[in-house]
Order: structure tokens, then sequence, then C-alpha cells
């Protein structure tokens, strides 16, 4: 696992407080494809639990990983009783006991390549389900993103996570969907959008832009002339679009 994943701890509290949480959607959209019943997962990356709640509350046992302790701190505040945390990156994981399902929000791109694949097949029963989910949170007015990239980019070029394979942006089937189509391992790999937004005041989309790994990974005197530079551009409220895109796939049996 890089650095740059491993920097989430510091704002832990931050990123409880001004990441969005995952609409109902996606675990209908899990659950059907699923088409049977999902009693048990684990969590890759669960972070402050935004994830984790989100089927807890669908009375499927939960297991979280992850592997900083400040992010698991915040998500012990609010676990429900059918959550077990665990202390692991993903790559230390060992295989024992299968699951039903193994989802990762906005973490998976974290995860090591080598062998990761393998990885999540020994954690799934036969014919058990893959989810991964993430969105990018940004200005929907194109006017105002572009101002946003303009002020950030003296001292950011870029905040965006690349594509781990290289998908191009506009590619119709996007990472990790590609290489679960290409794993031997998985079959019927499926991606589909759940359509996400909403209002946001300047404040509470810096406080997000904070909780974002390219900002955390700047200097600190350069990330405060960064984020300044970004408020000296925004409205007081702004829509925000972040729809999130799911991807599914199922371990093969054989």
């Amino acid at each position: 696992m890089s650095a740059r994943a491993l920097g989430f701890g510091e704002i832990a509290e931050a990123y409880e407080r001004f990441r969005p949480g995952y609409p109902e959607e996606v675990a209908r959209l899990v659950e059907a494809y699923a088409d049977r019943p999902v009693r048990t997962a684990v969590e890759i990356g669960a972070g402050t639990g935004k994830a984790t709640r989100l089927f807890a509350a669908r009375g499927i046992a939960v297991t979280a990983t992850d592997p900083d302790p400040a992010m698991l701190a915040e998500l012990r505040r609010t676990a429900p009783a059918n959550v077990t945390v665990v202390r692991a990156a993903f790559e230390d994981l060992r295989p024992g006991r299968t699951y039903g399902l193994v989802y990762a929000a906005s973490a998976l791109h974290w995860t090591r390549p080598e062998g990761r694949w393998p990885r999540v097949a020994a954690l799934l029963e036969p014919g058990g389900v893959f989810a991964s989910f993430a969105g990018v949170v940004e200005p929907a007015d194109p006017a105002v993103e572009a101002s946003v990239r303009a002020a950030r980019t003296p001292f950011l070029e870029s905040d965006d996570v690349p594509s781990p394979d290289g998908t191009a942006p506009d590619a119709p089937m996007q990472w990790p969907g590609t290489e679960l189509e290409r794993s031997p391992l998985f079959h019927d790999v499926r991606q589909a959008v759940v359509a996400r937004s909403w209002t946001a005041s300047a404040a509470d989309y810096l406080g997000h832009l904070s909780t974002v790994s390219a900002y955390l990974q700047l200097p600190p005197e350069k990330r405060r002339q960064t984020f300044e530079a970004i408020a000296g551009v925004l409205p007081r409220t702004l829509a925000i679009t972040a729809d999130v895109v799911v991807h599914l796939a199922r371990r093969r049996s054989g």
C-alpha cells in the first residue's frame, strides 16, 4: 500500500465529517446482482465506515478491515453490533473464512496489483460477489470546475487518482471492470452508475478537498496556499455532482 494511501489517519475526523456516504441504491444493486441472500461480507479499506454502515444496516455481518488505527477509531464510534473491526491492509488478510460478498468503497485503487484478484477470490465463497464503487466529487457547473482547476494548477497539476491500468476516462468499461473482465477467476462483470448530487457550502467543499490524498501529499504551507486560491474562486454555495460508479463480478465456482 502506497504512502499516499496511508495518509488519511491524520484527517480521520474531517474524513468522517466531509466525505459523503453512499446511496441505498448501491446496496440494492449489489443484493439484486447477488440473486441470493448476502449474509456475510468483508470490506477492503473500510476507513471511517461510510460503506460499512450501508451494508450493516441491511443485516449483513460485515468484517471491516483497514490498516489505519485513526480511521478505525472513527469507524468504531458508529459501528453497529454486526460489524467486526480488523486492523489490517488487504494484502495482510490471510485466506481461511470465506464470505458471500467482498467489497471496496473508494479504496480498491490503494491495493497492490500483484495478486489482487487471487486474494479477492480466496475470500469469496464459490459464486460469491465482488463489488467496488467510487465517485468523484466535483462542482456540477463547468465554469466553477474550470475556475477551481485554474486556481489549483499553480500548486497541484491534478487531484485525480489515475486509472491503475491506464484505462481512458471515456472508455465504456472503467477500471476495475477492465481487469475483472480479463481475470479467469471472475465472470458476469457489470458496470452501473448511481446518480448522486447535492448543494454544498464553499466551506464544506473545501473540507472535502482537505480529505483528498493529492492535497494531503502537499507540504503544509503549499496546501494552505492551494486552499486559499480555491476559496477565492468559489461561490458561497455550489451544486455538487458525485455519481457513484459500481463494478460487480462473480467468483467462478470451478
